[in-house]
C-alpha cells in the first residue's frame, strides 16, 4: 500500500467525500426529500468536517460545517431543499475541494485570493444552515443563489463602471450556468469593494483579466531576452541592420501586448525605443555607449513590471511613475535633443513644481533600485507563484510523454484478456479435477478396466494442455512484463527530461551584468557561453544563478587585468570569460575560465598562514590543489580592499555549499599569467538520487551516495576511547563513533553482531562515523519534497518511496553533521559500544484500528507506530470484525460513526465472543456529549476519547495504561 503524508490523505479524503457530495446533491436536485440521499450527504460533509477539524484547516472546517448544518436542516425537514440551494451546496462542495488542494501550498495566501467568493457562499448557506437552529438569517434569502448574488454584484460594477468611464473587459460567462470559480474572481477583481463592504475609495488599477496578464508576462519576458541580447550586439555593430531590425519588431510586439493589457507606461516606452531603433535603421542617429545604457535601463524597467504580482501592480506603476517618464524622456532626447529642450522650458513655464519633484535619469533609476529592494521578497513571492502555475514544457516533448501515455493504455488494456485466458485455464483445471475424481472413485472400487484407462488418458491430455496452456501465459506475461517496463522507463525518462530547460535560461542576464560591470571598472571583457542548449535540470539551474554570479564577477574585477596591463604583457585589450556546460560521465559539467593573470600561490600561502589556518611547515606541504582549496573557506579572500563588487570572501563559499547541497563538487585551477578556471561537476537531475539504504531502530532510511566518505564494518574490539568519546582509526583517522539513532531519536535496539556497519560522513574536515543497524544496498530514489507546512525537518531533506511502496526518509548529513557538533558539545552523545550481546528483541504490541476515514486511520497509526507498536488497520466496523477474529490483537481502537457496522455494534460483538470478551477497547469519536460516552462504555468499551487526544498524549497514556509499553 503506498503511504501518503497526512496532508495528502486528507485531499484524498475530501476528494471521495466531495464525489459522495457531488452525487448525492444531483439526486436530491429532482428528489429533495430523499432520506437515503440526504443522510449519505450528510456524513460525507460530516466526514470532511471531521478530517478538517483534525489537520486544523480552520477555513475548511466552517464551510464544511455550513454544508453539514444545511443537510442536517433538510434532514430534520427544518427546509425543503430548492433547487436553488441545491446549487449552492454543489458550488460550495466544488470550492470545498479547491480549498483542499490549495491546503497543500499556502492557504493563506489562497484564501486572500479568493476571500470574495467565499464570503459570498458562506453568506448564502448560512442562511440554509441557521434554519436547524431554528433561526433567521439577514444575510441573504433562502432561496436566493450564489450565482444571483454574483451576477447582481457584477451588474452593479458594469453600471458604475459604464458612468466612470473605465476601459471596458471581456464579458462575464452567461448566468445560465452556475459561475465558475474563475468567473467569480473575475468578478471580484471586476467589483469595486465598496459594492460588499463599507463605502471606500477603490485603489485605482488596470481594468484586465489576471490570465492576461500572466500572458503579457510571459511575453515580456521572451521579448526583454531579444531586447537585452540585440542591444549588447549594438555594442559592437551599432548599423547592424539586422540586429536593429530585431529589436524593432521586439519593441513593436511588446508595446501592442502592452497595449492589450491597458499597461499604458509601458506602451509608452516601447513605442519610443521603436522609433530610436527605426531611426537607427534608417541612419539618421548613430547609438553610442551612454545611448545603449540608457536603452537597457529601459529594459530593466519593462523586466521589472513583469516580475510584480497582480495585487501590487498599481503601486508599483505609481512608485516607478517619475522613473518611466525620466527615461522615455531620455530616449526622446537620444531622436532628437530639441525635442527634450523644448519640453524642459515647456515645463518650466507649466508646471514648475512638477520639474523640483520629478528626478534625472539617475536620480529615477536609484528609486527604482530602491524601490525593487523594499519589495524583492514580494517579487520572489511572486515569481515563486508564476512558477507554481506554469512550468514550461516544449510541445515536442509534451507530444512525446502523450504518446507513451497512449502506449501505456494500450498495454494496460492487454491485461483483460490475460484474465480471460486465465479464466479459461481454471475451468480446464476444473475439468482436469473432475477427471481425477471420477479415475479415483474406479480405482477405489478396484475397477481398472477399459473405462478407467481411457479417464486416466484423459486426464493426462487435460494436464499436458493445461501445462502448455499455462508455458505459453507465462511467456506472455514475462514479455508483457518486459514491455511495460521499458515502457515505464521510457516515459519516467522522459518526464525527467521535461523538467529539463536549456542551460542558456539560466544564464541569459550573463552578458549584460559583464558588460555593465566591465563598463564601470573601464575594462574591455568578452563573455562567451558554450553549450547554451546542454538541459540542465530547472532547480540546478535555479541554484546556479548565485555561485556563477559571483565567480563572473570575480574573474571580471580580479581576474581580467586593464587593457593597459594587457597590452603591455602581449595579451589583446579585451579579455575572455568562457562559461560552458556539458554532459560529461552522467554528470554536470560547468566550467567558468579567463585569460586574466591569475592566483598568485605564494601570495595565497601567505595568505593562509596570516589567516591562522595553518602552520608555515603545513602550508609548505601543501601541494596547489590543496592551496586553491583554502578560497572555497568562508570569509576567506585574496583581495586587497573590499568593494561593492567583490572582496568580502562570500562567493566562492556560495558556491561550495551549493555544489554540496546537490550532492556536487567544484574545484579551482589557476596559473600566473595564464587565467584561473573553476569546474563543478554537479548531478544531472535532483529528482533522483542514488543512495545507501541503511536499517535504524529496525526502519530503512536513505543516505545519498554523495556524501558517504566510506561505508565499512568496524569491529568492536577495533574501537577506543578517550575521555568517553569513542572513535575508530581509518586511514591513520580517528573517526567518531556516533549511534544514528540518538541523532534521529529513535529507540535503540539491542544488536548481537560483534560488528559495527558504519558510515562515514563528513563536513569539510570533520568526519564521523554513523553507527547503523546494518546495510541494504544501494537505491536510485524518486525524491520527494516534505511538506512545507512542516517547515525544516532536522537531519531529513526529503522523501521517497521504495518499489514495494514502504516510504522513506533521506538524511541531510550536512544536518545531521550539526547535530552530532551539538550533542557533542553539550556532553550528551551516548556510548555505542555498550551493548549487551545477550539481550533479547523486544516483541511489539499488535493494535487494530478501526475508523472509515483515511486520515484519522492513518493519523492513529503513525502515532501508534512512533511509540513502537504494530499497527494494523480497517476500514468498517464489518472488515475490522473479520480482522479480530482472524489475528491475535492486544488492542482495539475504534471509531463509532462507519457504515456498515458502527463502532458501538463492533464493541458488543467482541464483549458478548467467549474468547474476545477480554479484548480491551478504546472508542475514539468526534462525540463528545455525555450520552454519547455512556452509551460506548455501557457497550464495553474501557476508554472512551474524542479525537482531541491526538493532538496531546490522552490517547496514548489510555494504550499504555491497558497493553503497556
Amino acid at each position: 500500500m503506498n503511504t501518503y503524508s497526512k496532508l495528502e490523505l486528507f485531499c484524498r479524503e475530501v476528494e471521495v467525500q466531495v464525489g459522495v457530495l457531488t452525487e448525492s446533491l444531483s439526486v436530491l436536485k429532482t428528489q429533495p426529500l430523499s432520506i437515503a440521499e440526504l443522510n449519505r450527504s450528510s456524513q460525507a460533509a460530516h466526514a470532511t468536517w471531521g478530517a478538517a477539524r483534525l489537520m486544523k484547516l480552520e477555513a475548511i472546517v466552517e464551510l464544511a460545517n455550513l454544508i453539514h448544518q444545511s443537510l442536517l436542516a433538510a434532514q430534520n425537514k427544518a427546509v425543503t431543499l430548492s433547487p436553488e440551494q441545491v446549487e449552492n451546496l454543489l458550488y460550495a462542495s466544488r470550492f470545498l475541494l479547491n480549498m483542499s488542494k490549495a491546503a497543500t501550498g499556502d492557504l493563506d495566501q489562497w484564501l486572500n485570493e479568493h476571500s470574495w467568493s467565499l464570503g459570498i457562499i458562506q453568506t448564502a448557506l448560512r442562511a440554509t444552515a441557521a434554519l436547524n437552529h431554528g433561526s433567521s438569517s439577514n444575510h441573504l434569502s433562502v432561496g436566493q443563489s450564489v450565482e444571483a448574488t454574483v451576477d447582481q454584484v457584477t451588474a452593479s460594477h458594469r453600471i458604475v463602471a459604464s458612468t466612470s468611464s473605465l476601459p471596458s473587459t471581456s464579458s462575464l460567462p452567461s448566468t445560465s450556468s452556475l459561475p465558475s470559480e474563475a468567473t467569480v474572481d473575475q468578478a471580484k477583481s471586476e467589483t469595486p469593494i465598496a459594492l460588499i463592504e463599507a463605502p471606500k475609495s477603490p485603489e485605482a488599477s488596470p481594468s484586465v483579466d489576471a490570465s492576461m496578464l500572466d500572458l503579457f508576462r510571459l511575453e515580456a519576458e521572451a521579448q526583454v531576452v531579444i531586447l537585452n541580447d540585440g542591444i549588447l550586439a549594438l555594442e559592437n555593430n551599432a548599423q547592424s541592420g539586422q540586429a536593429l531590425e530585431t529589436l524593432m519588431r521586439a519593441a513593436h510586439s511588446l508595446k501592442g501586448a502592452a497595449r492589450i493589457v491597458s499597461l499604458d507606461a509601458i506602451v509608452n516606452l516601447a513605442h519610443v525605443m521603436e522609433d530610436c531603433f527605426v531611426a537607427a535603421q534608417q541612419n539618421r542617429i548613430t547609438l553610442n555607449p551612454d545611448n545603449v545604457d540608457v536603452l537597457l535601463q529601459a529594459v530593466d524597467l519593462i523586466q521589472g513590471i513583469s516580475q510584480v504580482s497582480n495585487s501590487e501592480l498599481s503601486q508599483w506603476l505609481k512608485r516607478n511613475h517619475s522613473a518611466f517618464e525620466s527615461i522615455r524622456s531620455t530616449i526622446a532626447e537620444i531622436l532628437d535633443p530639441t525635442v527634450q529642450a523644448a519640453q524642459s522650458s515647456q515645463k518650466t513655464l507649466i508646471e514648475p513644481e512638477r520639474l523640483d519633484r520629478e528626478p534625472n535619469t539617475e536620480e529615477a533609476l536609484h528609486l527604482l533600485e530602491a524601490n525593487r529592494s523594499k519589495q524583492s521578497a514580494t517579487i520572489e513571492q511572486s515569481e515563486q507563484a508564476i512558477q507554481d502555475r506554469v512550468v514550461r514544457v516544449s510541445a515536442e516533448n509534451l507530444n512525446r510523454i502523450m504518446g507513451l501515455a497512449g502506449e501505456s493504455l494500450i498495454e494496460a488494456n492487454w491485461l483483460q484478456p490475460y484474465a480471460d485466458s486465465m479464466m479459461l485455464l481454471k475451468r480446464r483445471l476444473g475439468e482436469l479435477s473432475r477427471s481425477l475424481e471420477q479415475l479415483q472413485t474406479s480405482l477405489d472400487r478396484g475397477i481398472y478396466d477399459q473405462e478407467s484407462r481411457e479417464r486416466l488418458h484423459e486426464a493426462r491430455q487435460r494436464e499436458q494442455e493445461c501445462f502448455g496452456f499455462l508455458g505459453d501465459r507465462l511467456t506472455e506475461l514475462e514479455l508483457y512484463a518486459q514491455r511495460t517496463a521499458n515502457l515505464s522507463d521510457r516515459l519516467y525518462r522522459e518526464v525527467i527530461s521535461s523538467n529539463m530547460r536549456p542551460f542558456n535560461d539560466g544564464v541569459q542576464g550573463f552578458p549584460r551584468m559583464i558588460r555593465d560591470l566591465a563598463r564601470k571598472l573601464n575594462k574591455k571583457v568578452k563573455l562567451e557561453i558554450i553549450g547554451k542548449s546542454t538541459p540542465v535540470d530547472r532547480d540546478i539551474l535555479k541554484k546556479l544563478e548565485a555561485p556563477l554570479t559571483h565567480i563572473l564577477r570575480n574573474a571580471t574585477d580580479h581576474g581580467i587585468e586593464s587593457p593597459e596591463e594587457r597590452i603591455a604583457v602581449g595579451k589583446p585589450a579585451e579579455g575572455t570569460i568562457r562559461l560552458e556546460a556539458l554532459h560529461r560521465g552522467g554528470m554536470l559539467a560547468i566550467t567558468i575560465a579567463d585569460d586574466g593573470k591569475g592566483i598568485n600561490l605564494e601570495q595565497l600561502r601567505q595568505k593562509v598562514i596570516q589567516k591562522n589556518l595553518a602552520t608555515s611547515e603545513m602550508a609548505a606541504q601543501l601541494s596547489d590543489s590543496e592551496l586553491l582549496e583554502f578560497l572555497f573557506l568562508p570569509g576567506f579572500s585574496t583581495a586587497k580592499q573590499v568593494t561593492e563588487i567583490s572582496g568580502r570572501g562570500v562567493g566562492l563559499d556560495i558556491a561550495k555549499s551549493m555544489a554540496q547541497e546537490v550532492g556536487g563538487t567544484v574545484r579551482a585551477m589557476s596559473q600566473v599569467g595564464k587565467g584561473t578556471s573553476f569546474h563543478f561537476q554537479l548531478p544531472l537531475t535532483l529528482s533522483v538520487v542514488r543512495t545507501l539504504l541503511v536499517e535504524i531502530s529496525g526502519k530503512p532510511y536513505a543516505i545519498p551516495l554523495a556524501r558517504i566518505d566510506q561505508i565499512v564494518r568496524v569491529e568492536r574490539s577495533q574501537i577506543s576511547d578517550v575521555e568517553n568519546r569513542e572513535y575508530f582509526t581509518l586511514n591513520q583517522q580517528h573517526i567518531g563513533l556516533v549511534a544514528a539513532h540518538q541523532i534521529l531519536e529513535l529507540p535503540e535496539l539491542m544488536s548481537q553482531d560483534a560488528a559495527l556497519s558504519v558510515v562515514v560522513v563528513s563536513d569539510q574536515s570533520r568526519p564521523y562515523g554513523l553507527v547503523v543497524d546494518k546495510f541494504l544496498g544501494e537505491r536510485d530514489l524518486v525524491v520527494r519534497p516534505l511538506d512545507p507546512r512542516l517547515g525544516k525537518v532536522r537531519d531529513i531533506s526529503a522523501t521517497s518511496l521504495l518499489a514495494d511502496g514502504t516510504p522513506i526518509l533521506i538524511v541531510d548529513v550536512a544536518d545531521m553533521v550539526r547535530s552530532i557538533d551539538m550533542l557533542l558539545n553539550s556532553g550528551q552523545l551516548a556510548r555505542v559500544n555498550s551493548l549487551e550481546a545477550d539481550v533479547p528483541l523486544e516483541k511489539h504490541k499488535r493494535i487494530l484500528v478501526v475508523d472509515d476515514s483515511i486520515t484519522v486511520r492513518e493519523m492513529e497509526r503513525k502515532l501508534l507506530e512512533n511509540r513502537g507498536y504494530t499497527v494494523d488497520v480497517a476500514v468498517n466496523g464489518a472488515e475490522g470484525w473479520n480482522a479480530i477474529r482472524t489475528n491475535q490483537y492486544d488492542l482495539v481502537i475504534s471509531d463509532i460513526d462507519m457504515p456498515q457496522m458502527n463502532g458501538i455494534e463492533l464493541v458488543k460483538h467482541i464483549k458478548n465472543h467467549s474468547r474476545l470478551h477480554s479484548l480491551p477497547v478504546i472508542i475514539v469519536s468526534y462525540r463528545d456529549r455525555p450520552e454519547d460516552r455512556i452509551q460506548g462504555l455501557e457497550a464495553g468499551a474501557d476508554y472512551y476519547l474524542t479525537k482531541s487526544s491526538f493532538h496531546d498524549d490522552g490517547l496514548i497514556d489510555a494504550v499504555v495504561s491497558l497493553v503497556g509499553r
